[in-house]
């Protein structure tokens, strides 16, 4: 049997290759998959060759080992189902859907720790991952009853951000984006108002500005103009990875006697503020309660076979104002 692989071969370069299916050691399972979700943020800094390439892939991810330099396989969002067992494994995890922090892949082989099963229909598992960022950004941020909160960046990550902050009591809501599609699926979610970045989005916060702007959008630019849309002792918290674009920011005016808290937030280990009381798993249990509760099917723009990942790509590259979360399926 003959597997595909996808790998990233250079700037904006992808291809499918034909690979052999392993079969699974004692401990492992083979996982045959039927979706895999694009990350249009940290894929797009990988395909157009934006990463540091002596950084890790990710520490934390045993399917994503090596550094980011071509070539290399990347992807974190698969869904599958178990194919076959190793010896040791018991026989209940055969033909189970589960989810896996993977590069995009026909056939894979995991351990089951490194496995969640799932029950949530195959394309909404796949936001799993964007979810459970989403998650970890709110724990983070700590909204309070009553507070003005700004979620700059409307993608899949933002989008789910924002339908998990508008089950809050905030005083309001407000969803900044760049395309009119996700400003559109933001207000459905339950942002009180979805604003371009060039409208008065200060003046829609309202007050003297946010209590809580937190930065999802990938774009430099944007994290200045959450500072500037914060209020006195106000939070900040970045979540975009911007890979080796820079930060330009202006810290000369307003700024020095704002008493604004800048703080980074990212989803692949639990803030040690939150330690004592959750780990991955009970986080991961969150996810899935949210997203079997959420209406998410509007997310999904488009899907393609995975040896059309060269037209997926360049999709997100240069038509983004199009697509949303984008699949791959696998026939």
């Amino acid at each position: 049997m003959t597997g595909r692989t996808l790998y990233f071969d250079g700037p904006r370069s992808v291809s499918v290759e034909e690979t052999p299916v392993p079969d699974p050691g004692p401990d492992e399972v083979l996982v045959r998959t039927t979706r895999s979700a694009i990350s249009p943020g940290t894929e797009l800094l990988v395909y157009r060759d934006e990463v540091p390439e002596q950084m890790a892939t990710d520490e934390t991810i045993d399917a994503l080992d090596g550094t980011l330099s071509y070539p290399l396989r990347y992807g974190y969002a698969a869904v599958g189902e178990v194919a076959a067992l190793g010896r040791e494994v018991d026989e209940e995890w055969r033909g189970r859907q589960v989810f896996a922090f993977h590069p995009h892949e026909s056939h894979f082989l995991a351990r089951t720790d490194e496995l969640v099963p799932t029950t949530l229909p195959p394309e909404t598992a796949t936001l799993i991952a964007n979810a459970e960022a989403a998650v970890s950004f709110v724990m983070d941020g700590r909204p309070r009853i009553g507070e003005r909160v700004a979620v700059y960046g409307q993608g899949p990550v933002g989008l789910l951000t924002t339908a998990l902050l508008a089950a809050f009591p905030l005083d309001r809501l407000v969803a900044v984006d760049c395309f009119e599609r996700r400003r559109d699926l933001a207000r459905d979610l339950g942002a009180d108002v979805a604003l371009a970045p060039d409208e008065d989005v200060p003046g829609a916060i309202g007050g003297d500005g946010a209590d809580l702007a937190i930065e999802l959008s990938g774009t430099p630019a944007a994290l200045d103009d959450a500072i500037g849309a914060t209020g006195f002792a106000g939070q900040v918290l970045v979540g975009s990875w911007y890979g080796t674009k820079a930060a330009t920011l202006d810290l000369g005016g307003a700024y020095h006697r704002s008493h604004i808290r800048i703080r980074s937030s990212q989803v692949s280990r639990v803030d040690p503020d939150h330690a004592d009381r959750w780990d991955k798993d009970r986080r991961l249990g969150l996810v899935r309660d949210r997203l079997a509760e959420l209406s998410v099917d509007d997310l999904f723009t488009h899907t393609f076979t995975l040896e059309a990942a060269a037209d997926a790509y360049r999709l997100l590259d240069e038509r983004k104002a199009e697509a949303v979360q984008v699949l791959f399926r696998y026939d």
